[in-house]
């Protein structure tokens, strides 16, 4: 019964969740509404015990003195910093010129810019990487790339700059590439990306997908 229990329960909500989306009336809606609340009761209860895990993994990481065991250290002094102000000032802890948010705005929004800003080096790098014409494919998509970036630039200023405003070829053909090509390849992966999710939430509903189970 381990594993049929969740298996019912998973088929039960998958297959009301798919009738209430084309039978949009009682008594579907107010199942839909009843599993949406304990959906939402169970993610609750799954952020404390992947926060409570995570604390866990970083005080086994500090008393065996792992490798890098230092940053396990910040997590934990992060974590019962903020969840301590947090508490501390109840109900209204979020809002402004409480101490948890002068935490929140002056120490982790900082740190959150500094990341996505460590982050723009790696995506430069990765696409000088990608951009090098090894092949038919990089050629094509290194010629695009620049085509597109020349379009959005001042190089078609500079250099048909005196030719009318529908002859600007650079900006003609980046926009073509933008609003066609890229479109039409967006719309192959949204609908690739989507029969995908329905395959694998069929497979799920029906049984037959059983690896978020876990081994026995």
């Amino acid at each position: 019964m381990r594993r049929e229990i969740p298996l019912i329960i998973t088929a039960t909500v998958g297959i009301a969740y798919i009738i209430q989306y084309f039978i949009p009336h009682t008594p579907f809606d107010k199942v839909e509404a009843l599993f949406s609340d304990w959906l939402s009761i169970i993610a609750a209860c799954a952020i404390w015990l992947g926060a409570l895990n995570l604390l866990k993994l970083s005080f086994l990481s500090v008393s065996k003195r792992k490798k890098d065991w230092f940053f396990s250290l910040v997590i934990i002094i992060s974590w019962l910093t903020m969840a301590l102000v947090g508490i501390s000032e109840g109900p209204g802890f979020q809002e402004p010129g409480t101490k948890f948010d002068w935490l929140y705005t002056n120490i982790y929004t900082p740190l959150s810019a500094t990341m996505f800003a460590m982050l723009a080096f790696y995506v430069a790098s990765a696409s000088y990487r990608a951009f090098r014409a090894r092949n038919f494919q990089a050629t094509l998509l290194l010629v695009a790339a620049f085509l597109v970036l020349s379009g959005r630039v001042l190089f078609d200023e500079l250099i048909f700059g005196f030719l009318p405003a529908d002859w600007k070829i650079l900006s003609t053909i980046s926009d073509f590439i933008m609003q066609v090509l890229n479109t039409a390849g967006q719309r192959a992966i949204l609908i690739g990306i989507a029969l995908g999710t329905v395959s694998t939430s069929l497979r799920i509903i029906l049984g037959i997908e059983r690896s978020y189970l876990g081994s026995d």
